[in-house]
């Protein structure tokens, strides 16, 4: 199958969820820059909530260039993903309204935990379908910074209940860790198309 329609159909899910998410946002109750202070809780998760939906854009992206095409599995794997990024406007809105409350950190990092396995899972049926010798394979590897990422936010649901703001400094480091992006995949299209 051509992968052009599941491209498109995760772009525009990726685009309404960050359309949904900023569509929370509720004007303050006066003029002066003090009454952005009450707000500022809701605009830090919205703003790590954002870059977590780019990161996972930017990567998604990066992923379906090597990928020459798709199967039914591919599709699921991908709708997968999509069900848990498209729930990050709720957890995002309950943290900042909760003033990162435990609960709300807590499912917060589920949301995460379970969106990064979702794309774990997308990254290596790809790369079944495609090969082992594949430009996909052979960029991914072992996919270190993957499962990093996922023995973070589990760690940080772990301690959430204990330390909620330990677990947001979690969810920070993996975000830095993502914000570059994995230039594997550029280098080994660039290298294959010489």
């Amino acid at each position: 199958m051509e992968k052009q329609r599941l491209e498109a159909f995760s772009d525009g899910v990726i685009a309404i969820i960050i359309t949904v998410m900023v569509l929370e946002f509720k004007e303050p109750a006066g003029a002066s820059w003090s009454d952005l202070r009450p707000l500022l809780p809701v605009l830090s998760s919205y703003l790590l909530s954002f870059v977590f939906l780019g990161i996972y854009w930017v990567n998604h992206h990066h992923l379906f260039q090597a990928a020459r095409f798709v199967n039914g599995r591919i599709l699921w794997a991908n709708l997968l993903l999509l069900f848990w990024l498209s729930l990050t406007p709720f957890v995002t809105a309950w943290m900042g309204a909760t003033h990162f409350a435990q609960g709300p950190v807590a499912l917060y990092g589920v949301v995460l935990l379970l969106a990064a396995i979702s794309y774990y899972v997308l990254a290596r049926s790809l790369v079944g379908l495609h090969g082992r010798e594949s430009a996909i394979a052979t960029a991914i590897g072992e996919d270190r910074k993957g499962k990093i990422s996922l023995a973070l936010y589990l760690a940080a649901v772990l301690v959430s209940f204990k330390a909620a703001w330990f677990s947001c400094l979690l969810y920070v480091v993996v975000a830095v860790m993502w914000l570059i992006p994995d230039p594997r995949i550029e280098k080994v299209l660039s290298e294959r198309h010489k």
